[in-house]
């Protein structure tokens, strides 16, 4: 049986895992708009870049809490070592999606600024 809070932690990066393709689709639709044949309605793009660096945000903040979490959960400390290390590459590909989302959001920041 899956321990509760490690099934909150899954219902929470299920949550992330939706939210990332919102903002994927948000994206999208500011490319859509951007390539619109005439012109591109500054409120649309506003309003969708505005919920995408929401979005963005809220995923960071929790995939952080959830790395953080992961760090200090430690389930399988008297157990097998394929279990720990397969925990801990989890910790590793989180992390590099935080970096991934980090780069993501910079790029973001620039172009705002560009504008």
């Amino acid at each position: 049986m899956v321990p509760h809070s490690q099934s909150s932690s899954l219902q929470r990066l299920h949550g992330v895992e939706k939210r990332i393709v919102r903002v994927l689709e948000l994206a999208g639709a500011v490319m859509e708009e951007l390539g619109n044949s005439q012109g591109p309605r500054s409120d649309a793009v506003a309003n969708h870049c505005r919920e995408f660096m929401t979005a963005i945000k809220e995923i960071q903040t929790t995939l952080r809490e959830e790395i953080k979490s992961a760090c200090e959960y430690r389930p399988f400390e008297k157990c097998d070592y394929n279990a720990r290390i397969a925990n801990e590459i989890c910790v590793k590909k989180l992390e590099y999606v935080i970096g991934k989302l980090d780069a993501i959001q910079q790029n973001i920041e620039q172009s705002t600024d560009d504008i």
